[in-house]
C-alpha cells in the first residue's frame, strides 16, 4: 500500500493505529483489464481480438498499461521522497525500492525471453515447423547466436510479444528523479517530458538495437510521456487533487474526440478522407510524429486518443462505482498482481501461438484457448493473493496481542534500609 507523506519513526506517536490509504478500485480494475487485452492481442487469430482497445481507436492496451503504471508509481513511492521523509531518512531509502523494482522487471524480462526461446524451439521440434525459429525476431538467436546472446541481457535484442518490460524498467530507473521534479513542480515535469517526446519523434532518437539495426519497438524516450502523465496523476491523487480539473467542456471535448476517432475507423468514406488529409499534410512538410499512427514514437493521434480516454474515464463518477462492484473483482485481483499475471500471460500466449500453429489454427482452439488462459491467470493471481494474506496473518496476530505488562514485585526486606540507599531494580 502507498505510504503516507507523514514521516514515521520507530516510536509510536499515538495509541491510535494508522489506517492504510484506501486503494482506488479503478487502478487495479483498469490494470487487470489492460492485462486481459494484452493477453488476447498476443494470441493472434482469436475472435476476441475484435473487442480489445486497439479496435476502439488509435491507441491500445499498451498505452493504458503505461499510464496505469505511472499512476501506481506516483501513489506507491512518492511519499518516500517528501521533504520530511528525506530529512529524516535520507534519499537512498526512497530510491532503493524503486530501483529494486526496476531490477525485478529486468529479471522478469530475461526469464520471459528464454522461456519464449524454449517454447518456440520446442514447438519447432515437436511439430516439425522450422519456420517457428524465424518468427518473433528469433532469427538472430538461432542464426547469429553469439551476438544475440550478448544483445539479450543488454536489452538490445528483444523478441516480439516480449518487449514491453524493458521500456518499463528504464522508466523505473528514471522514476526517482521524475518524482523529485514532480513533487516540486508537476508542470515542469510534464514540460520536460513533452520536450523529450518531441525531440525523440522529430529527430528519431531511440535506444539502439543489437545485432539487428534500428531501435527499441517501445522507445522509452517516447513512451515516457505517457508514463509521466500517469506519474503526475498519481502525485496529484496522493494530495486528493486532480491533475486536470473536471470541467464539462473538457469532458465533452474528450468524448467528442473519441467518437470522431471511432467514426474515423469505421464510418465508410470518412476514414479515407481523413487519412488522405493526414498524408497530404505530411507531403506538405508536417512531421510524421503529428500525421502518422506510429507506435514506436507514440505519434500524436495515438497520444491524444489515450489521453482523451483516460481523462473521460477519470471524470465519470460512475466509473469508480463500477470498478468497485463484485463483477470487477477478478480484474482487480489480476491488477493487484500485475507483473505476475503479465509474466504468466506472456508464457501462456506464446505457448498458445505455437500450439495453434502446430495444429494449423483450428477454430475451436481460437475460441477456447484465450478464455482458458484468462482463467489460469485469475487462478494464479488468486494463489498469489492467498499467499500474501498468509504472510500478513502472523504479523496481524502479533500486532493484536497486547504487550505483557510486568508488575515488579519488591524483594523481601529483612532489615530497614536507610533512606539514602538506592534500591536495586527487581530484575537486577
Amino acid at each position: 500500500m502507498p505510504r503516507s507523506d507523514t514521516p514515521q519513526s520507530d516510536t509510536p506517536r499515538s495509541d491510535t493505529p494508522r489506517l492504510p490509504r484506501a486503494r482506488d478500485p479503478r487502478l487495479d480494475a483498469f490494470r487487470g483489464a489492460a492485462l486481459v487485452m494484452i493477453f488476447i492481442d498476443h494470441v493472434p487469430g482469436n475472435p476476441y481480438e475484435r473487442f480489445t482497445l486497439r479496435n476502439w481507436g488509435f491507441s491500445d492496451a499498451a498505452e493504458a498499461f503505461f499510464v496505469i503504471s505511472g499512476v501506481a508509481v506516483g501513489l506507491a513511492y512518492a511519499g518516500r521522497f517528501s521533504g520530511e521523509e528525506r530529512a529524516e531518512r535520507g534519499l537512498w531509502p526512497a530510491v532503493q525500492p524503486v530501483w529494486r523494482r526496476a531490477w525485478t522487471l529486468y529479471q522478469a524480462q530475461i526469464l520471459l525471453t528464454f522461456w519464449a526461446i524454449a517454447i518456440f524451439a520446442g514447438g519447432s521440434i515437436l511439430f516439425g515447423l522450422p519456420e517457428l525459429l524465424t518468427t518473433i525476431n528469433l532469427r538472430q538467436v538461432f542464426q547469429n547466436t553469439e551476438a544475440a546472446l550478448l544483445g539479450i541481457p543488454l536489452l538490445t535484442h528483444q523478441l516480439g510479444y516480449v518487449n514491453i518490460l524493458p521500456a518499463y524498467a528504464v522508466l523505473m530507473l528514471a522514476a526517482p528523479g521524475a518524482i523529485l521534479i514532480g513533487l516540486w513542480s508537476p508542470r515542469l515535469l510534464l514540460a520536460l517530458s513533452l520536450a523529450l517526446w518531441l525531440a525523440a519523434g522529430l529527430w528519431y532518437l531511440n535506444l539502439p538495437n543489437y545485432p539487428n539495426p534500428g531501435g527499441w519497438f517501445f522507445n522509452p524516450l517516447s513512451w515516457q510521456l505517457i508514463f509521466m502523465v500517469g506519474l503526475a496523476t498519481g502525485l496529484a491523487m496522493r494530495k486528493g487533487e486532480r491533475l486536470v480539473p473536471r470541467h464539462p467542456a473538457l469532458i465533452a471535448l474528450a468524448a467528442g474526440f473519441l467518437v470522431l476517432v471511432l467514426a474515423w475507423r469505421y464510418l465508410p468514406g470518412l476514414g479515407e478522407v481523413l487519412n488522405h488529409q493526414m498524408a497530404r499534410a505530411q507531403r506538405l512538410g508536417a512531421p510524421p510524429l503529428f500525421t502518422a499512427h506510429d507506435k514506436t514514437y507514440v505519434s500524436l493521434p495515438r497520444l491524444l486518443h489515450i489521453l482523451a480516454l483516460v481523462y473521460l474515464l477519470a471524470s465519470l463518477a460512475s466509473v469508480r462505482t463500477l470498478c468497485g462492484q463484485a463483477w470487477a473483482a477478478p480484474l482487480r485481483l489480476m491488477g493487484r498482481h500485475g507483473l505476475l499475471v503479465f509474466a504468466a500471460g506472456t508464457v501462456l500466449s506464446l505457448l498458445f501461438q505455437v500450439v495453434m500453429a502446430g495444429y494449423d489454427q483450428p477454430a475451436w482452439m481460437a475460441w477456447l484457448l484465450p478464455p482458458f488462459g484468462i482463467a489460469l491467470s485469475i487462478a494464479i493471481a488468486a494463489l498469489a493473493e492467498r499467499q500474501k494474506a498468509q504472510k500478513r496473518r502472523p504479523a496481524a496476530v502479533a500486532a493484536s496481542v497486547p504487550a505483557q505488562v510486568v508488575v515488579p514485585v519488591p524483594a523481601p526486606v529483612s532489615a530497614p534500609v536507610p533512606a539514602w540507599t538506592p534500591r536495586a531494580h527487581p530484575a537486577e
